[in-house]
């Protein structure tokens, strides 16, 4: 078949605009497989097959199989991308409170904000003939800030080249948790402080005007309050911290037991106002993040997670960076704000 003959080569990661899977995609299309063995396996995956190099499992493969030909080690770096990715996957929260991702090919990006005065935002009869209201989309006066977040690789080849590719995964996926978590501490930042283009959440303080109760403490009405300050966008979910969670879990409205088996069934907690609850360290205790979903946040990715692919594929793992470019922006300004416990 196709994919046993193809010529791999350093220059697939320098394709510009795509993905090294997006090139061999594009010299062995996974749609010539259909109805054979090989079918559900992409481009990648089939040239695993074909330097037998199995990843993961018992019979899982050395690294040092992806060395045996000049060729096989133009997938190690592929490897290594993939694996962190996946680590980042894992427990990752980022597509619950994201609304959108873009990914751009540059470091600069400037987003787009839609401004709805008061009135705007309550829905009003249109008489015949009448103007009918309008929602401005503008640009944003600031660009969005991406940051660089990744690990450094260091580890000698002779170090690893025997070890087994299911143990070296585990490895490969801590470093995309960790990531992970300093993207999600990324855009923690922008739901609370904005980015950087006067659009920081609307901060509630509990015990003060129109969140009732007393500071430091937080009850089931103090939460409907907070939710009721969200019209005309809808509170779908919030974020808190550890000692903030057991707080809430504690509050005698969410231990219903359809809470109780949706968690135990799903591994989701939910709240009695139809929330999904998270938790993160990127928030301290006291304070927890409100905020719909749909429109609260934009995701900008600058490409994909990046290896040092030519120090990979000639073994020199001494201090090989594995990063990913990314950032966030605020979408719309009221779908987000802030509780001080």
């Amino acid at each position: 078949m196709g994919f046993e003959n193809l010529k791999l080569e350093k220059g697939m990661y320098r394709q510009e605009g795509m993905t090294f899977t997006q090139v061999l995609e594009s010299l062995d299309p996974s749609e010539n497989y259909r109805g054979t063995a090989l079918e559900g396996t992409d481009a990648f995956q089939r040239q695993l097959k074909r330097f037998g190099i199995r990843v993961k499992g018992a019979g899982s493969s050395t690294v040092e199989k992806f060395f045996r030909t000049m060729d096989s080690a133009v997938l190690f770096p592929e490897y290594i991308a993939r694996t962190v990715r996946q680590g980042m996957e894992e427990n990752d929260i980022l597509p619950s409170i994201v609304a959108t991702s873009t990914v751009i090919d540059s470091m600069d990006y400037r987003s787009i904000r839609a401004t709805l005065s008061d009135e705007e935002k309550t829905p009003s009869h249109v008489a015949e003939g009448a103007v009918i209201p309008a929602t401005h989309v503008k640009t944003k006066e600031n660009l969005i800030s991406l940051t660089k977040r990744g690990r450094m690789l260091v580890a000698s080849y002779e170090a690893v080249r025997f070890q087994k590719l299911d143990l070296f995964s585990v490895m490969l996926r801590q470093i995309g948790s960790y990531i992970q978590k300093m993207q999600l501490q990324d855009a923690v930042e922008v739901l609370k402080n904005g980015d950087g283009n006067q659009n920081a959440a609307k901060v509630y303080q509990v015990g003060t005007a129109p969140i009732s109760g007393t500071s430091g403490t937080i009850g089931y009405n103090q939460l409907v309050e907070f939710w009721g300050q969200f019209d005309p966008y809808t509170m779908n979910t919030l974020l808190c911290s550890t000692g903030t969670m057991t707080k809430l879990l504690k509050i005698p409205e969410f231990q219903n037991p359809l809470t109780g088996l949706n968690f135990q069934g799903t591994g989701k907690l939910t709240t009695p106002l139809g929330a999904e609850l998270h938790r993160t360290s990127a928030l301290e205790d006291g304070t927890i993040i409100g905020l719909d979903s749909r429109y609260a946040l934009e995701l900008v990715r600058a490409g994909d997670v990046l290896v040092e692919y030519d120090k990979l594929i000639d073994r020199q793992l001494e201090r090989a960076a594995v990063t990913s470019i990314s950032g966030f922006g605020k979408i719309c300004d009221g779908a987000c704000a802030v509780l001080t416990v």
